[in-house]
């Protein structure tokens, strides 16, 4: 079986499947399809460059699709995640109660941690037209945008 495949499998059978994973990306929203695809793509490159045997072309696919899924996960997933509160619900953020971190009284503008994390958060940015100090603390009035807005309690 494996004198089989190492005789009949091409670099571009890598490559089309490589491209056939990427595409089915579109019904996996994970991205892990399209890093498999990747993958795939990039044995068909070495296949064709250096002639390998099948069992060292799947084991280099194995390797670059792990390496490239922890690198996803690892590196560019926390990048890429927001502190949004689109499509949160008003009522869940205002009312909350945290203690001033920073503030710039300037630019109105610092950060406050919640005791208790506030969508997965404890610290947020906060804009404020009350003059604020480090230790005071803030009650949630209302969201602008990535940030809360907050008057001293």
């Amino acid at each position: 079986m494996i004198e089989f495949l190492n005789s009949h499998i091409e670099y571009w059978h890598w490559i089309v499947f490589g491209i056939i994973l990427a595409v089915s990306e579109i019904l996996v929203p994970s991205f892990v399809m399209l890093l498999l695809g990747v993958a795939a793509i990039v044995v068909g490159i070495l296949v064709y460059s250096i002639d390998l045997l099948f069992s060292t072309q799947l084991i280099v696919w194995l390797v670059l699709s792990s390496v490239n899924t922890l690198a996803w996960f690892k590196f560019v997933m926390p990048r890429i995640k927001t502190k949004s509160f689109s499509g949160m619900a008003r009522e869940e953020v205002v009312g909350a109660e945290g203690m001033v971190i920073n503030f710039d009284n300037e630019v109105h503008k610092g950060q406050v941690r919640f005791t208790v994390p506030l969508l997965g958060q404890a610290e947020w940015s906060v804009i404020s037209d009350d003059r604020l100090d480090a230790g005071d603390n803030v009650r949630v009035n209302n969201i602008s945008g990535n940030s809360l807005i907050v008057s001293r309690r």
